[in-house]
């Protein structure tokens, strides 16, 4: 266990000193603890041999969200394992996506998120439009994994994007946006846990319907 006290925070052999922007003790058990002090901007890292220690983070954060084991549950990738085309083409109501479209506004926001840390110039998406689309354009297996396709290569690209990025540079606003790289970072995998929510509840809601 480390600990706050005054303006400085350490674990002896295990992590750098963290800096805490108010004078308040604060006792650390966890590393999403330190995590969640550094994005909410109440604390953030310096010197020692283990500058990566965000991007670690980051990183972990963004699997969890995606693909990785996570407690709170079902993560955006688990959420459409074994979903058949017809299933994700289904709409839960009238004027609603259905998972399908967000498996697609998931991969582009991924892209989004790695365009803007890049400084990358927009029109690089691997499909035509923006933030959503429609879905499907044909109802076919085939089709449903090639877009799946899409959402696993922006999440490998945005990781490899995350895995380079200076940790220096986190606390700086990014390309057409005015939240820091560490935030819109951490947006986009919370981003995922919301649509996996969302898919979860869409799947309770059909298969009710299909009860019936």
């Amino acid at each position: 266990m480390g600990v706050f006290t005054g303006e400085r925070f350490s674990i002896p052999g295990a992590l750098p000193r963290i800096i805490l922007c108010t004078g308040k003790t604060v006792f650390i058990s966890q590393p999403f603890d330190i995590f969640r002090a550094i994005i909410r901007g109440t604390a953030r890292i310096i010197g020692g041999g283990m500058a990566h220690l965000e991007i670690e983070l980051l990183l972990n954060l963004l699997d969890e969200a995606y693909n990785r084991a996570a407690w709170h549950g079902p993560n955006l990738r688990g959420s459409i394992r074994g979903l058949k085309a017809h299933e994700a083409s289904l709409i839960p109501k009238s004027g609603r996506h259905n998972i399908w479209e967000i498996v697609v506004h998931c991969a582009y926001w991924k892209y989004a998120v790695r365009r803007r840390l890049t400084g990358e110039k927009r029109g690089s998406f691997s499909l035509p439009g923006s933030n959503w689309f429609a879905r499907p354009i044909v109802q076919s297996e085939k089709a449903w994994r090639a877009d799946m396709a899409i959402l696993d290569d922006e999440h490998r690209l945005l990781r490899e994007t995350v895995a380079k990025f200076p940790p220096e540079l986190l606390n700086r606003r990014v390309h057409g946006n005015k939240s820091p790289a560490r935030r819109l970072i951490a947006g986009i995998a919370f981003h995922d846990v919301y649509h996996a929510g969302q898919i979860q509840l869409i799947k309770k809601l059909l298969r009710a319907k299909g009860s019936r």
